[in-house]
């Protein structure tokens, strides 16, 4: 099971305020468990919305608009990638969060076997060669 642990912003984070020397050696040993562990999938923090562009696209129009954002509780700060045997577990790697002030969220991500018979064996293979390309560019 893959799930998505979702760092959320803060006033910090959107003012692109760095993390600490101290912090950033914690959250580089929280990943080096996860790696050791074996279920570290990818992680990153993103630049504020400062940065950001949001897409609205209705009736296949795209609207386009600038940050920064004022909805704070609402913004991702970053992300991890865990593959785990279970959600329980997927929560008791959160639990060792290193930030002692820290909103966080998981979200499991879709797998194959979620769509059903309409994730054909032709969209299985195509979805196949997608992740193998993908993971060149990595």
């Amino acid at each position: 099971m893959r799930f998505m642990i979702i760092r959320r912003a803060d006033a910090d984070t959107e003012a692109g305020v760095m993390p600490t020397e101290e912090l950033l050696t914690s959250m580089f040993a929280y990943n080096q468990r996860m790696l050791d562990a074996g279920i570290l999938v990818s992680g990153d923090g993103l630049h504020p919305t400062s940065n950001a562009t949001r897409v609205r696209i209705v009736d296949g129009t795209p609207t386009f608009t600038d940050g920064p954002f004022t909805d704070i509780g609402e913004l991702i700060a970053g992300f991890t990638m865990i593959r785990v045997d279970s959600r329980e577990e997927a929560l008791n790697w959160l639990r060792q969060w290193p930030e002692p002030n820290v909103d966080l969220e998981l979200r499991q991500v879709f797998e194959a076997a979620d769509f059903g018979d309409e994730f054909t064996p032709e969209l299985r293979e195509q979805e196949e060669r997608m992740r193998e390309q993908a993971a060149q560019n990595a």
